[in-house]
């Protein structure tokens, strides 16, 4: 069955970005690129909603421990922004594809006149070919300024530009009816219609190197599901796990 997706945002989660040491993968970044240059190369608009700044600050500096958690995250984070936006840039332009560093913070969405100049920019750059890579701005938020995490803000970004679809990559299959480790879990396939409560089977816990955990993943999922637009959560360890998911769409536009 064809989704016939038009615009869709692409959340890629710390736990994809990064290998267990907590570095950036840059492989399977760069499979991701690939497969989002294909997508694109169908007459899609893709926004992506990408973690990793501070990951990426970790590759490049040693911070002294004498440093308290907030000021390591806005130090790493700032660097990190730099080296994550070049990693972006180089990859896409492999395939011919420019990219643009959108940074924003909670306060933005709260602010109506903050609000509709950064949808009139997402819509000039998709206007002219362009990839916005949007991350919170790690700098400046800091402890209740903080969205809870890029989940949260690819879903506003997808209410704000009424997307068909938003993809959540992460580094399980899905939401599972109960602990994936487990033989007896399986993923739930879909869910249609009723709100369902997952905090009766779904962890509350924190991935390693990620904010979020599968119950904000649920909970934001269900708020977007709810606005008529269709949300897939999917493993981007997986290699071409989007031409797969999107590969009905993909033909059907051919």
């Amino acid at each position: 069955m064809s989704h016939n997706y038009h615009r869709i945002i692409i959340k890629i989660g710390s736990n994809v970005f990064t290998n267990s040491d907590g570095l950036p993968d840059i492989e399977r970044i760069g499979n991701i690129v690939k497969q989002i240059a294909a997508i694109k190369k169908q007459g899609k608009e893709v926004i992506l909603v990408s973690s990793g700044a501070v990951a990426s600050g970790r590759s490049l500096i040693t911070v002294s421990e004498k440093y308290d958690a907030i000021a390591t995250r806005q130090l790493l984070a700032s660097i990190g922004q730099v080296k994550l936006i070049n990693t972006y840039s180089q990859l896409f332009e492999k395939f011919g594809i420019l990219c643009s560093q959108v940074l924003v913070t909670k306060e933005d969405f709260r602010d109506r006149m903050h609000y509709l100049n950064m949808k009139t920019c997402l819509d000039l750059l998709l206007q002219h070919e362009v990839i916005p890579v949007v991350n919170e701005n790690d700098v400046v938020s800091v402890t209740e300024l903080m969205f809870t995490d890029n989940d949260e803000l690819a879903g506003l970004i997808a209410s704000m530009l009424n997307a068909q679809a938003l993809i959540i990559l992460t580094n399980v299959d899905g939401i599972y009816n109960g602990d994936p480790k487990l033989a007896s879990s399986e993923v739930i396939d879909k869910i249609n219609g009723k709100t369902i409560d997952f905090s009766s089977f779904v962890s509350s816990g924190k991935s390693q190197f990620g904010r979020g955990g599968m119950i904000t993943k649920s909970t934001m999922a269900q708020k977007v599901a709810a606005l008529g637009i269709a949300v897939h959560i999917a493993n981007g360890t997986k290699d071409n796990v989007l031409t797969d998911l999107l590969q009905d769409d993909i033909t059907h536009t051919q």
